[in-house]
C-alpha cells in the first residue's frame, strides 16, 4: 500500500545505478530525492560525494540510517525533498524519484540558486518531453534554457525496478550553464510566456500582440511565419529575446 501511495519502484539493477552515477559524475555535496532502499545512495557515497537523502517513509528512512550509521559521508533526512530548504554552497540533486512528483522535484531543481546539476530518473516519456526529443519543446525548458541545458540520457528498462512500473525510465540531466545565455530573465520570461499564451494559433500572432519588428525577428532566428510555438527551439528564442527585447 505505501508504495502505491508513495510511486515507489525501486531500482535494483546494479547496471542501472552505475549509469546514473557515470551521468551524474557527483562530486560535494549531492542531495537524493527518495532514497528508498539506499542503493543509489551508496553508490554516490562510493563515488565521492557527500550524500543528504531525504525519504518520506519513515520505515525506509530509519533503515537506512541505521544501516549508514557512522558512514560520514551519509545523512538521511526523514521528510519531503520538496519541503526542504535548498542549500546556500553549491550542490546537485541526484535521484529515482517518485513518478508523481516529477514536476515537483524539477520546479524545485529550477528555483534553487546554488543548483550545478540535477541527474534525475524520470518517465521515459517526461524526459524525451522535457529534452525536445519529440521535436516539440516546452514551456519549462524554453523558458529555463538561458539558464540551464537539458539532456535525455540513457533508457532505464522498467524491469530494473521493482515493483516493476508500467513504463520505462529515462536519465534526464539539467546542468547549469556557465554564465547565462541572456542578461534580462524577466523581460526573457515575459517574452516566453507570451509566445506560449496560444494567442492566434502561431508564435508570430502571439508576439504581434505586444512587440515591434516580430517578422524580422522571426527571420532572423530562422522561424518560418507559422510555426506553432512548440516547434521553436530554445535557441531560436533566444535569438528572438535579442532582436525584440534589447
Amino acid at each position: 500500500m505505501a508504495r502505491r501511495t508513495l510511486s515507489q519502484n525501486f531500482l535494483v539493477d546494479r547496471h542501472a545505478v552505475d549509469l546514473v552515477v557515470k551521468a551524474a559524475a557527483p562530486e560535494g555535496l549531492v542531495l537524493e530525492p527518495g532514497s528508498g532502499t539506499g542503493v543509489l545512495t551508496s553508490a554516490l557515497a562510493a563515488a565521492g560525494a557527500q550524500v543528504v537523502g531525504y525519504e518520506i517513509d519513515p520505515r525506509l528512512a530509519g533503515r537506512l540510517a541505521a544501516r549508514s550509521h557512522g558512514d560520514s559521508r551519509i545523512e538521511v533526512v526523514r521528510g519531503d525533498f520538496t519541503n526542504a530548504r535548498a542549500p546556500r554552497e553549491p550542490f546537485a540533486v541526484v535521484g529515482n524519484i517518485p513518478y508523481s512528483i516529477t514536476s515537483r522535484i524539477v520546479d524545485w531543481c529550477l528555483r534553487a540558486p546554488a543548483l550545478t546539476s540535477a541527474t534525475l530518473l524520470t518517465q521515459r516519456e517526461y524526459a524525451r518531453k522535457r529534452t525536445g526529443d519529440y521535436g516539440r519543446w516546452s514551456l519549462v525548458t524554453v523558458e529555463s534554457w538561458p539558464w540551464f541545458s537539458w539532456r535525455l540520457g540513457d533508457t532505464i528498462g522498467r524491469e530494473s525496478f521493482r515493483p516493476v512500473p508500467a513504463v520505462d525510465s529515462a536519465i534526464l540531466r539539467i546542468q547549469r550553464r556557465p554564465e547565462p545565455l541572456v542578461h534580462g530573465g524577466h523581460s526573457y520570461r515575459e517574452l516566453v510566456e507570451l509566445g506560449f499564451g496560444g494567442v492566434g494559433g502561431s508564435v508570430r500572432a502571439s508576439l504581434k500582440t505586444r512587440y515591434e519588428g516580430v517578422d524580422a525577428a522571426l527571420a532572423a532566428a530562422g522561424v518560418a511565419r507559422d510555426t506553432v510555438v512548440g516547434y521553436v527551439h530554445p535557441d531560436q528564442w533566444i535569438t528572438l529575446w535579442e532582436r525584440l527585447c534589447r
